[in-house]
């Protein structure tokens, strides 16, 4: 909680600093910001639901984008070293959101047909209607939040697993085994090359899985205001 607290500060800060002095010229801190914040919006938001709806769940979006990120990233800045997306509370909290998301985006543009329409597709034969329905509820009410959160949960366990065990093993070759004269303790080498390789893989990791956890979040949002609904 307190990685996930100090997160919030620092993103806060970030984009004060970023936006506090606004300018035609900007300056390189409102470049970074600027850039950072027109990706999340041309990539997944406008590109996903357009212009207007877009502009709707634009604050939000954003807002998940970086806080995902910038609780990854907290896995590989020594003195934290884990994420704060690594334990299931905070990713089932935005995959959660996510849903209620989705839910209002249709009932708000369908009304409680957007239930019917999602359960029950045009022009499936009778006969198998209600083994579709079970299929569709459970594809679209169950399993989208649940594979959100896991998802992104999982990803970063792993990540934080491998890096532990590098490191661990890093300390464990080059303090006990090297220590006592085995020559078996340079082996520490090599777990130390794996664990910044796989440091440098987290940042691209930590990227992803912010990517991918907005930008579903915007397609299930997208697919509630089809008009197919």
């Amino acid at each position: 909680m307190i990685i996930r607290l100090l997160v919030v500060a620092v993103l806060m800060l970030l984009f004060w600093l970023g936006t506090r002095k606004m300018s035609v010229v900007p300056g390189r801190g409102q470049v970074v910001t600027e850039m950072a914040i027109g990706f999340v919006r041309q990539n997944i938001v406008i590109e996903t639901l357009g212009e207007k709806d877009g502009k709707r769940f634009m604050p939000i979006l954003m807002a998940m984008f970086f806080l995902i990120l910038g609780l990854n990233l907290t896995g590989i800045i020594p003195g934290l070293n884990i994420a704060g997306s690594s334990v299931i509370g905070l990713p089932l909290v935005l995959a959660v959101i996510a849903y209620v998301m989705f839910i209002y985006a249709g009932i708000k543009k369908h009304g409680l047909n957007f239930f019917k329409s999602a359960l029950f597709p045009a022009g499936v034969p009778a006969i198998v209607l209600p083994l579709v329905a079970i299929m569709e509820f459970l594809s679209t009410f169950i399993l989208r939040p649940v594979t959100l959160t896991l998802r992104l949960l999982m990803n970063m366990v792993a990540g934080h697993m491998l890096l532990v065990l590098c490191f661990s093993a890093t300390h464990f070759f080059f303090f006990t085994v090297l220590a006592e004269g085995n020559l078996l303790g340079f082996l520490g080498i090599g777990t130390l090359a794996f664990g910044f390789i796989f440091t440098l893989f987290e940042i691209l990791v930590a990227v992803l899985q912010a990517y991918v956890f907005t930008f579903l979040a915007a397609v299930y949002i997208q697919l509630s205001l089809a008009d197919e609904h």
